[in-house]
């Protein structure tokens, strides 16, 4: 009844201000306006706080990630301290080559053949050179150590087989502290640690049996590094070789002792005049004795070495020698003349230089020569008196480790009893170094 009368009152003050309802249903209208936004509002955010999550299990996986290469990294740091880390080295060589009449069937004359024979045209992969080099992550007694052992298929100067021998070029390890270094291994000897520039003769040296005592030679070898001034430099060498004694020529009665010691002594003077222009000069020893049958014959070497670039686009390179018996240099088989009652050391003087013009980066010109003069009164009737050589080549580095090269040599060869003899050589050269 209550209830009754309370409807009747409501319904009595709605007929008395009809206003008050449209006031009511506007609120009602904005009130569910209020709640539509409020409730996009919401949704909103709430998308909003899914992409953050979502944002944020993203990063931490990355860390995660991050943490998990860092933790790797640092294994791999470990495990590498105890290894020496292996690199491939080495030059890929192909030759295309003709000889003259006179090279005696060599794929790479050193002297004209006293025998006129027939001209050779060919192309061999057996120059090509292949290697490892490491390099340690600790040191030992504070030095640091590093090494290579280098090789090819070069078996002689004549290609004998179908399949070429492997052949050891040089190996070594060294100990290196800051001032001073220690090296075991099989090197060129200290008399003749340059090279002339040339991709036609990589079995052999450039200029061999014409200047270069190249051969590689087992040895232990010290240097001291001394800075003179902010641009001097003064390097002391010292080595003891092996020596690796020729049989050839000794009469069949009297042995030859085939290994033998050898000292060996370098003192280099640099000096840098820029970035760009430097000045090295070395003189050099060498001094050991062959042991043939009752005969004791010595061994001696003195040499000046150098390299000079007065001007950027301008280099000089190159040794003069003289001395006796140097046959195991890589030189003439001839540094003595035995005979059951009597042995003399052959006396000899030589050198080569080497002119290198280098255009551009990629391209550059090199003028050699090379001799190497005995002195006739020490010879035998049939032997050589002088080998001179001379050679052009124009290099081109057409990619970062693609060379291509043209050369051309002639070697001259004057005999004692046989005058002079001539053989021209041309060569096209492609490497690739790794």
């Amino acid at each position: 009844m209550i209830l009754r009368a309370l409807a009747a009152l409501l319904t009595l003050a709605l007929a008395a201000h009809p206003q008050s309802v449209d006031v009511l249903v506007e609120r009602l209208d904005k009130l569910e306006r209020d709640n539509n936004a409020l409730r996009q509002e919401i949704e909103r955010l709430r998308a909003e706080l899914g992409a953050l999550k979502q944002q944020s299990a993203m990063q931490q996986e990355t860390q995660q990630i991050t943490a998990q290469r860092v933790e790797e990294q640092a294994q791999t740091k470990v495990e590498a301290a105890g290894k020496f880390p292996l690199r491939v080295r080495g030059m890929a060589l192909v030759n295309f080559y003709k000889n003259g009449a006179h090279a005696n069937g060599a794929d790479t004359p050193t002297t004209a053949s006293r025998t006129r024979g027939r001209a050779t045209s060919a192309v061999t992969f057996r120059q090509t050179v292949l290697g490892l080099e490491f390099r340690g992550p600790q040191t030992v007694f504070g030095a640091k150590v590093s090494g290579s052992i280098f090789g090819d298929f070069y078996e002689g100067n004549t290609e004998t087989t179908q399949y070429p021998n492997a052949r050891l070029r040089t190996a070594e390890v060294v100990f290196d502290w800051k001032s001073r270094s220690l090296l075991f291994g099989q090197e060129k000897a200290l008399v003749g640690l340059r090279d002339p520039t040339s991709l036609s003769y990589s079995g052999v040296s450039p200029m061999t049996a014409a200047g270069n005592l190249w051969r590689w030679q087992p040895q232990i070898r010290f240097e001291q590094r001394l800075a003179l001034a902010s641009a001097t430099r003064l390097t002391a060498q010292a080595a003891l070789l092996q020596t690796n004694e020729d049989s050839a020529g000794i009469p069949g009665a009297l042995s030859i002792e085939r290994r033998r010691p050898a000292l060996e002594g370098r003192l280099e003077l640099a000096h840098d005049f820029d970035t760009e222009r430097r000045l090295e000069i070395a003189p050099s020893f060498h001094a050991s004795t062959s042991h043939i049958g009752p005969f004791s014959l010595p061994s001696r070497v003195y040499a000046v070495d150098w390299f000079a670039n007065p001007v950027r686009l301008l280099e000089f390179s190159g040794i003069v020698y003289t001395g006796e018996n140097l046959h195991h240099f890589g030189a003439f088989r001839q540094g003595y003349v035995v005979t059951p009652t009597s042995a003399r050391t052959v006396h000899t003087r030589g050198g080569w230089a080497q002119v290198s013009v280098p255009f551009h980066p990629r391209v550059s010109l090199n003028l050699i020569a090379g001799t190497m003069d005995d002195r006739n009164r020490d010879l035998a009737a049939t032997m050589i008196a002088s080998n001179r050589n001379a050679a052009a080549n124009l290099l081109f580095r057409i990619a970062p480790n693609i060379l291509v090269a043209l050369e051309a040599m002639q070697i001259r060869t004057n005999y004692l009893n046989g005058g002079i003899v001539k053989n021209p050589r041309y060569d096209l050269s492609i490497a690739y170094q790794f």
